[in-house]
C-alpha cells in the first residue's frame, strides 16, 4: 500500500508532528510506501528506502502564519493532484491542503475555540487581538470546508468529535475517534533528578507544560492559585519563554521564588519524574500530549473540563475542574494532593495504569487499519451515520 501524509512537520518532538511520525514509522514497519508532504521531516525517517519526502516550504517572506499556511495548502495541492496515481490513501490534518483527503485528522477545532466563552480575542482590542480573531475565523471556515471534502474524519478526542458534529457535517461524513498516543514505557521507566533542573528538594512540586505566550493554556490561573497555597507548594514551568508575560506576573503576585521557569526541556520524562503532580487547566484543548505523558510518568493530574483529554481522567487518577478560570477551586484541588502523600501516590499509580491503554502502537495500528479499509474500497460500500461508533 502507498500512503501520502500531509502535515507541516514530521518529527519526534512536535505534537501533531509526533502523531504523524509514529503513523509513518508503523506504516514502514508493515511494508507500506510512505510519501511525506511536509516542510520538515525527521532524519531517521528520511533514511528509510520506502520514504519519499516532498518538501513544501511556503517561504519566510510571507508576513503571517495565516498567509504561509495558504501558500503551503496551494503548493501541496498542486503536487498531490499531479501525482494522484502515486498513492492509494491520502491522510491530511485539518485544513492543510486544498486537495480532497481520504483521512482527515482533527487535532484542533477553530470553530470550537471561537465559540468558547473563554475565547479572548476580538476586532479592535489590539492589533494582535484583531489578527488572532481573523486567524481563528478564517481557519474555522477552512476546516469546515476541508472536513466536508474528506471521506473519513478522525478526531483525537470525543470532545473534538462533538465539536465537529456541531459544524453541521452532511450525513455522508464518517467520524471516528482515535486518541493520540504516548511513549508509555519511556515515560514510566525514567528517573527523576531535581538537581538536574535546579529544583528545590523539599518542595511539593507541580508541573505545567505548554505555550507560555498564549492565554489559552492558562498558566495565569495556576499562578493565581499558587499565591493562596502554602510556600512549600511550588511549580516548574516548561515552555518557550521569550515573549511570555508570566515571569512578570509571578513577580507582581509575589511568588517569583516559587515559580521555576525552565524554558524548553529536552528530557521531559526525567522532569516529570522530578515533580509530584501535573496541573493543566487549559481553556481549550483538543487532546493534550503532555497530559498523556504526565499520566504515563505516574503523575496525578489536575485539569479542567475544557481541556481535551479530561474525558479520560477518572477520579482515581486526577481531578477535573468545571471552570478553568477558578483559582480557588484549583488551589483546593492541589491542596488535596499536597496534604496527602498517600493519596497523591495512589492517584499517580492509577494514572500510569490508565496511560498504558494509549500507547503509540495502538494509535498507529488504528490508522493503518483505516488505511487498509479505505484502500480496499470497504468505506465506499458502508453507509456510516454521523454518530458512527468511536474507534477506540
Amino acid at each position: 500500500m502507498r500512503v501520502a501524509i500531509v502535515t507541516h512537520v514530521v518529527r519526534h518532538n512536535d505534537g501533531q508532528g509526533r502523531v504523524n511520525h509514529e503513523i509513518a514509522r508503523a506504516a514502514l514497519e508493515e511494508g507500506m510506501e510512505v510519501t511525506l508532504v511536509a516542510s520538515h521531516v525527521a532524519p531517521e525517517l528520511l533514511a528509510h528506502p520506502r520514504v519519499r519526502w516532498v518538501c513544501v516550504k511556503p517561504g519566510k517572506w510571507w508576513p503571517t502564519n495565516l498567509l504561509r499556511q495558504q501558500v503551503f495548502a496551494a503548493k501541496s495541492a498542486l503536487w498531490l493532484r499531479a501525482h494522484r496515481s502515486e498513492y492509494d490513501v491520502l491522510h491530511v490534518n485539518g485544513f492543510i491542503t486544498w486537495a480532497r483527503a481520504d483521512v482527515n485528522t482533527a487535532h484542533f477545532v477553530h470553530s470550537g475555540w471561537a465559540r468558547s466563552r473563554y475565547y479572548p480575542f476580538g476586532i479592535g482590542r489590539s492589533l494582535w487581538s484583531s489578527y488572532q480573531y481573523v486567524y481563528t475565523r478564517c481557519n474555522a471556515w477552512l476546516e469546515r470546508w476541508a472536513y466536508r471534502r474528506s471521506r473519513v474524519i478522525t478526531a483525537v478526542s470525543k470532545k473534538v468529535a462533538d465539536e465537529i458534529r456541531s459544524i453541521g457535517l452532511t450525513p455522508g461524513n464518517r467520524l471516528d475517534v482515535i486518541y493520540n498516543g504516548v511513549d508509555t514505557q519511556g515515560f514510566a521507566a525514567a528517573s527523576g533528578d531535581r538537581a538536574k533542573f535546579d529544583l528545590p528538594a523539599d518542595a511539593f512540586l507541580l508541573l505545567f507544560v505548554g505555550d507560555l505566550r498564549t492565554p489559552r493554556k492558562n498558566l495565569g490561573t495556576v499562578l493565581e492559585a499558587l499565591r493562596v497555597l502554602p510556600p512549600r507548594v511550588q511549580i516548574a514551568v516548561a515552555g518557550y519563554l521569550p515573549g511570555s508575560p508570566y515571569p512578570e506576573m509571578a513577580r507582581k503576585l509575589g511568588i517569583a521564588d516559587r515559580v521555576h521557569f525552565l524554558g524548553l526541556v529536552k528530557d521531559m520524562p526525567a522532569l516529570m519524574h522530578s515533580v509530584n503532580a501535573f496541573v493543566f487547566p487549559s481553556r481549550y484543548e483538543a487532546m493534550s500530549l503532555s497530559l498523556l505523558e504526565a499520566m504515563a510518568a505516574g503523575l496525578p493530574v489536575v485539569t479542567a473540563r475544557t481541556a481535551g483529554g479530561a474525558e479520560i481522567i477518572t477520579p482515581e487518577c486526577g481531578i477535573v475542574l468545571e471552570d478553568p478560570d477558578d483559582p480557588h477551586a484549583l488551589a483546593e484541588a492541589v491542596a488535596r494532593l499536597a496534604d496527602s502523600t498517600d493519596r497523591c501516590e495512589a492517584m499517580g499509580r492509577a494514572a500510569s495504569e490508565l496511560a498504558t491503554h494509549f500507547g503509540w502502537t495502538r494509535m498507529a495500528q488504528q490508522y493503518l487499519a483505516l488505511y487498509r479499509q479505505l484502500a480496499d474500497g470497504e468505506a465506499g460500500r458502508r453507509a456510516e451515520a454521523p454518530d458512527a461508533a468511536y474507534a477506540q
